[in-house]
């Protein structure tokens, strides 16, 4: 043979009777290595050798290489003048197919070039062979003209090579490379070496290429998980995932535990590239994990996963009905009429459906009656047969047939009630006896074929409960089938046999057929079985198209009975519609743990004396602060009016009131004190304000007063504070000491003012008062 170099334009002889190329990865080299294998036959010295080659063509520099390996082909006594013809490589096993003139036939490892097998796999000579890259094997044709075709099996050679060649490292490798069965012990085995020896990526690398996923499973990944993470290090979790991506797709659990790593540090992007390069098996799991950081990508990955129910909630959440229509049809269970008729003719040893099927085409009609024949099967118990001649001949749904068309879904119903189930989705006979017909579906467990033939409701009622049995979506829609009336009185059965285990699908139907059955009769349903939680999840659809304050009502109380509190939180700070005084009062009522529904309430509808005294007598003294700091200080006057009221201590009051500051009107705020005659309070706050250099005339007012009452030289204020009203502190003063009263006008120039209080008062008195007024001015 030659073998000719492209790039070098150059040839090499080669003695060799049969030769072909093959691709293979060196460890720690990412570029596959082109190796070349031919196998020849020589005479050296009168010995006949004969031998098999594998070698690199061209190295890479710089990197790992293939080292060359050969192995002795051993012929048989009676086969010495035979020699190979044709060599096929197996990429898929990594074998070397070695095929001689006589037929033997001789397998090698291409990485390592042991010995295999050998056999002859045909008596006459073969010249020709080719490869079969769907099996792993390869095609070949002998001088008789038969063409052969010769693979690997699958559930044998891993053993064979383990037990009968004593070659473990090959077996090993073999069921990895090709993922094989049969060399699990030693798989496990080696693994638990590795981890013990805390060869953590060792461990992965093996775990990763173990045949069949023998080794991935929950259970390795707990395993990793258990591993300490050590400081700088990172961590085995992460190195098995790792490995795992490099070599292809997660499965489901794999990608399920990765996912949930990812969303706990945020790092939503690397889902996204994950997704796109499809290394993540797609679940209604990991879809329910990624709808809590993203809706849309969740959507994608239940689409992906067939996770029908939640892609049509999620259209429904986005309001994109169009595509749930389109979706459904897309997804709809429809039954495989083909394949089932095709499994029934595969049961069909005898042929008797054919020749039953011949009669029935002859010219002038059958010749025996169809129940005959019928009969005829069923006495050999030939119920598959009896079924396939009866789809046939009755496929024109005539009425003068409908005893058959009973006969062949009893006798289905009662042996093979999948076969009655989809001759019934196929929807070809309408001619049977539909009461008998249900008796048996209901026997048979097929209860929504139950449901769909019975016509009175206390059989409906009988059969309907049997949830467990029954696709929750399809017992929705056969809710759009009944009455109002039948529809009712169906979900309270569910509800009185499994309130916990029913809701949902009551639920949904209530959701479904709202308009159908009356908002208000699912709500008295619900109030019923006091279900908060079924009022909960029915009134959350319906509520942004209702202007019902009751509705409004009935939504926040059942969420906040459910311990949805910030659903409460946020419908109470939405909503315009529901009866605040009725809310507030059943916030109250309740006491939740969160306050902040009952501040909304509260502070949108001017309760706030109301709130501010439930949080104080309910030891809730942040929420109070929390209120006047963040929500709303324009109402802290109000709040410390009814604190006052509630004989709440000093000391909160003022720290409160000094947290506010300039927050806080002051003049609201006076007004409050001085009404409970507590003015003195804000002593410090006001001083605080003039100390930053207020000058609010209500702070220097509310400040005068205070010295006025406290008698703390209110002369010098009043004569030497250019900020205050003097009409209002002049006035504040007449019911006190006129003389002071005197000073404030005189000081304001308020003249009306200051004859009006000197005539109501003793003329003598206020006269050395007066010359005192003008002397200080």
């Amino acid at each position: 043979m030659q073998l000719f170099s492209v790039d070098q334009q150059r040839s090499q002889a080669l003695e060799a009777h049969a030769a072909s190329f093959a691709t293979f990865k060196v460890p720690g080299n990412e570029n596959p290595s082109t190796l070349i294998c031919f196998a020849s036959k020589a005479t050296n010295a009168g010995q006949i050798t004969s031998k098999l080659h594998v070698i690199e063509l061209g190295a890479q520099p710089g990197k790992p290489g293939f080292s060359k390996k050969q192995a002795d082909l051993f012929f048989p006594p009676d086969f010495q003048d035979d020699f190979p013809v044709a060599m096929q490589i197996s990429q898929k096993y990594g074998l070397v197919y070695v095929i001689t003139k006589l037929g033997l036939l001789f397998v090698y490892d291409l990485e390592t070039a042991a010995a295999v097998y050998r056999n002859r796999i045909s008596p006459d000579p073969i010249f020709l062979t080719a490869e079969s890259s769907t099996t792993g094997g390869f095609y070949a044709i002998n001088r008789r003209g038969q063409v052969l075709h010769a693979t690997v099996n699958d559930a044998t050679v891993v053993p064979f090579v383990s037990g009968q060649l004593n070659n473990l490292e090959l077996a090993v490798n073999l069921a990895k490379r090709a993922n094989l069965p049969g060399a699990e012990n030693l798989v496990v085995q080696r693994f638990q070496e590795l981890f013990s020896q805390t060869k953590y990526k060792e461990a992965a690398e093996l775990a990763a290429e173990s045949p069949q996923g023998l080794l991935r499973t929950p259970e390795t990944v707990a395993k990793f998980q258990s591993v300490p993470v050590q400081a700088g290090q990172t961590p085995p979790l992460l190195q098995y995932f790792g490995t795992l991506l490099t070599r292809g797709k997660l499965n489901a659990y794999e990608s399920l535990e990765l996912s949930r790593l990812v969303v706990n540090q945020n790092k939503k992007n690397l889902l996204e590239n994950w997704l796109a390069e499809d290394k993540l098996e797609c679940s209604e799991e990991l879809g329910d994990l990624v709808k809590t950081v993203d809706n849309d990508l969740a959507l994608k990955i239940y689409i992906k996963a067939r996770a029908t129910p939640k892609v049509v909630a999620a259209f429904a959440e986005r309001r994109e009905f169009d595509k749930i229509l389109i979706y459904s049809k897309q997804v709809g269970y429809t039954p495989d009429y083909l394949f089932l008729l095709q499994t029934i003719l595969r049961t069909d040893p005898q042929g008797a459906v054919n020749f039953a099927l011949m009669m029935s085409q002859m010219e002038g009609g059958c010749p025996l009656d169809y129940n005959t024949i019928t009969d005829l099967f069923l006495q050999r118990n030939m119920i598959r047969e009896a079924t396939a001649f009866l789809l046939d001949v009755l496929k024109p749904n005539l009425e003068e047939h409908a005893f058959l068309q009973t006969k062949v879904l009893e006798i289905n119903l009662v042996t093979y009630p999948n076969v009655a189930d989809a001759i019934l989705a196929n929807g070809m006979f309408s001619h049977y006896d539909r009461p008998r017909i249900a008796q048996l579906c209901e026997k048979a467990g097929l209860y929504l074929r139950a449901l769909q033939h019975y016509a009175e409701l206390h059989d409906i009622k009988r059969v309907i409960v049997n949830t467990h049995a029954i696709e929750p979506q399809a017992l929705v829609e056969f809710f759009g089938t009944l009455s109002k009336e039948w529809a009712l009185e169906c979900m309270k059965d569910l509800l009185l046999v499994n309130l916990r285990g029913n809701l949902q699908i009551v639920v949904q139907a209530a959701k479904e057929y709202s308009e159908q059955l009356g908002v208000d009769g699912c709500i008295k349903l619900f109030e019923q079985f006091k279900s908060y939680e079924g009022l909960y999840f029915f009134l959350g659809s319906y509520l942004s198209s209702s202007e019902d304050p009751d509705i409004h009502f009935k939504y926040i109380e059942s969420a906040a009975r459910t311990g949805q509190i910030k659903e409460v939180e946020r419908v109470t700070r939405e909503s315009n519609f529901y009866d605040a005084e009725k809310t507030k009062n059943f916030l109250m009522e309740a006491k939740l743990p969160d306050a902040r529904p009952l501040i909304n309430v509260c502070d949108r509808f001017g309760f706030v004396p109301d709130l501010t005294h439930y949080l104080y007598t309910n030891n809730m003294l942040r929420y109070i602060e929390g209120y006047v700091q963040k929500v709303n200080p324009g109402n802290a006057p109000l709040v410390v009016g009814q604190l006052l009221d509630d004989e709440c201590p000093e000391d909160f009051i003022k720290g409160l009131i000094l947290s506010v500051r300039s927050l806080l009107p002051v003049e609201p705020l006076v007004d409050e004190c001085e009404k409970r005659n507590r003015l003195r309070l804000l002593t410090q706050f006001l001083e605080h304000l003039v100390s930053e250099g207020s000058q609010d005339v209500h702070v220097h007012n509310a400040l005068g007063k205070i010295i006025i009452d406290s008698n703390n030289n209110p002369e010098h204020f009043l004569t030497t504070n250019p900020f205050y009203d003097s009409r209002v502190v002049g006035k504040y003063c007449e019911k006190r000491d006129p003389t002071l009263a005197v000073v404030a006008y005189r000081r304001g120039q308020c003249d009306d003012e200051l004859i009006n209080v000197t005539n109501k008062n003793s003329l003598f008195k206020l006269q050395a008062r007066y010359v005192y007024g003008l002397l200080s001015f």
